[in-house]
């Protein structure tokens, strides 16, 4: 892939303002941000936060009510090749079940004006260079997320935008994905997906833009996001879990026993902890300071609530 790439921290996506009803419910309420080149931008939201609506109106797929989305300062429909700007995976996008792979990707070359070369090397980037000449209807659902990845690169793209492309992939096709986006990122590519999986987008995303009942929430680095929104708090081992809890009780710190046998405690640094410990004779077999998952601080955010749709 040598396609020429955007500069660094340049404007790539410029969502602004952006606005879609259906009937009596908005899907999507004034949406603005940008999502810029070099990094993964991960998009998170429950269901129902209209995550695939923003990305369909993105992709000239939904008109919007009101708001624009641009792409190196044009609408996807003034893109002249769109392909080439924007690799797109799309939950409900499916190719018909009797063609095999190859023929799927190389009528989509013919459609878009693409070298027949780019079918080749994209089902080798994408592994699936076996299954080429297997039809379609026989696929599993992680070669089928490999193929329409594959669709997705042919131009290629120096943007990409994935709605749960991670869908269906095992353990190894996870990492194999992680690693792709990743080294796609660093050559200089706009990664915009989003995914349930949250753990992967810990380790994954660089920045993320949530979104809930069609509001931005948070629109910043992982790093500030983990920062400012989760909660720290102090993990515990001792032999006498149950005279420490009394010892922090006592002396105005919140402390709760964890499956695990741990105690986590709020109120308290690690080092004011491990003072009062010494005080009371207790040994102490692990301290750390802990910050929530990402999961954990998602849920915190948009209180857990959702609906049935992205």
């Amino acid at each position: 892939m040598h396609a020429a790439r955007p500069a660094q921290n340049r404007r790539v996506i410029d969502v602004s303002h952006l606005t879609k009803r259906y009937g009596g419910q908005t899907a999507v309420n004034d949406l603005t941000f940008t999502v810029r080149s070099g990094a993964v931008t991960g998009f998170l939201g429950p269901n129902g936060a209209g995550k695939s609506t923003t990305m369909r109106m993105m992709l000239g797929l939904t008109r919007p009510d009101a708001g624009a989305t641009r792409i190196d300062g044009h609408t996807y429909q003034q893109l002249r090749y769109p392909t080439r700007h924007v690799g797109a995976v799309l939950e409900s996008s499916a190719p018909h079940r009797s063609l095999t792979a190859i023929h799927h990707l190389r009528w989509l070359t013919q459609c878009s004006r693409l070298p027949g070369r780019r079918v080749g090397e994209v089902l080798e980037v994408v592994g699936l260079t076996g299954a080429g000449r297997q039809r379609v209807g026989t696929f599993s659902l992680g070669m089928n997320q490999r193929l329409a990845l594959a669709a997705a690169l042919l131009g290629d793209p120096p943007i990409l935008v994935l709605d749960e492309p991670a869908n269906g992939l095992d353990a190894e096709g996870i990492r194999w994905l992680r690693e792709l986006l990743r080294a796609m990122a660093a050559e200089g590519r706009t990664v915009l997906l989003s995914s349930h999986l949250m753990a992967e987008m810990s380790v994954l995303a660089d920045h993320l833009i949530v979104i809930d009942r069609g509001r931005i929430l948070a629109d910043m680095s992982m790093a500030a996001f983990i920062q400012r929104h989760g909660q720290a708090y102090v993990r515990v081992r001792t032999p006498d879990v149950g005279r420490l809890h009394d010892e922090l009780d006592r002396n105005g710190a919140a402390a709760w026993l964890a499956p695990d046998g741990s105690l986590q405690v709020g109120g308290m640094s690690a080092a004011e902890i491990n003072r009062l410990a010494a005080r009371s004779g207790l040994v102490l077999d692990e301290l750390s300071t802990q910050t929530g998952s990402l999961e954990e601080i998602f849920l915190g955010l948009v209180g857990g609530q959702g609906g049935s749709n992205g």
